[in-house]
């Protein structure tokens, strides 16, 4: 827990081509000042089902970036990328069992919030929208299915390098996830933390009257609820306030 004479602190490993994590983080966060989010970087510049994709998310270098963290006296630590979707959340539990062990500070990641969101919010049936390819969407709809969530439908742009993900607009967005929504799944996934879909959440809520879940704006909260803070206004996602 943060310290009463200061604002919660909140440490993020992010992929090294990642530019909307640290501008979307700061414009969900508003004008708030009880808490502040500090980031250290790994590199990793692709996604896809090969050898040299899945090292750029080997434990040892998520270590030391979180030993890195761990020196800003922060509350929590969240690597704030969505690998584990694909590697499958054994992964990403033994990640944060290990930054914890290095660091003596509580862990998650995007894909462990996301498993406590479904958990939280009674979340079996979604929608997945992805900028990924096709393969990786259905190796994540698979890891998904073993811990009890269902695809209903999904939408994957065909992407691969990370950095791209990030200049995909909310006019390429809306098309597949109103689809998406039509289905009637108990939530939309945006599943990808370099990907602007927090920009378009309420209107699509509003739209559709299907919840939406952000990656950034699903690992903030679930930082923000391990570190004891205050949640997230409803415009991120009505789930997470």
């Amino acid at each position: 827990m943060p310290a009463t004479s200061r604002p919660a602190r909140i440490g993020m490993i992010e992929p090294s081509s990642n530019t909307c994590l640290e501008p979307q983080t700061y414009r969900i966060l508003g004008s708030r000042t009880d808490v502040t989010v500090h980031f250290t970087r790994i590199p990793v510049t692709r996604i896809a089902l090969d050898d040299s994709s899945d090292r750029q998310f080997d434990p040892a270098i998520m270590r030391e970036a979180a030993k890195l963290l761990a020196t800003a006296d922060v509350d929590v630590i969240a690597w704030n990328g969505t690998s584990g979707s694909w590697l499958g959340p054994a992964h990403d539990h033994e990640l944060a069992a290990e930054i914890t062990g290095a660091t003596g500070i509580p862990a998650t990641t995007s894909t462990l919030a996301y498993l406590e969101a479904f958990r939280t919010f009674g979340t079996e049936r979604i929608g997945l929208f992805t900028p990924y390819t096709e393969d990786v969407n259905r190796q994540v709809i698979a890891s998904y299915e073993r811990e009890g969530i269902k695809t209903v439908d999904h939408r994957a742009l065909g992407l691969s390098d990370n950095e791209s993900f990030a200049r995909v607009t909310d006019d390429e967005m809306r098309p597949g996830s109103l689809e998406l929504a039509a289905a009637a799944p108990d939530a939309l996934v945006y599943l990808c933390t370099n990907l602007y879909g927090a920009n378009i959440t309420a209107e699509i809520e509003e739209r559709t009257g299907v919840p939406v879940l952000d990656s950034v704006a699903v690992t903030l909260w679930h930082a923000l609820k391990v570190a004891g803070a205050p949640l997230l206004e409803p415009r991120w996602g009505r789930l997470l306030g």
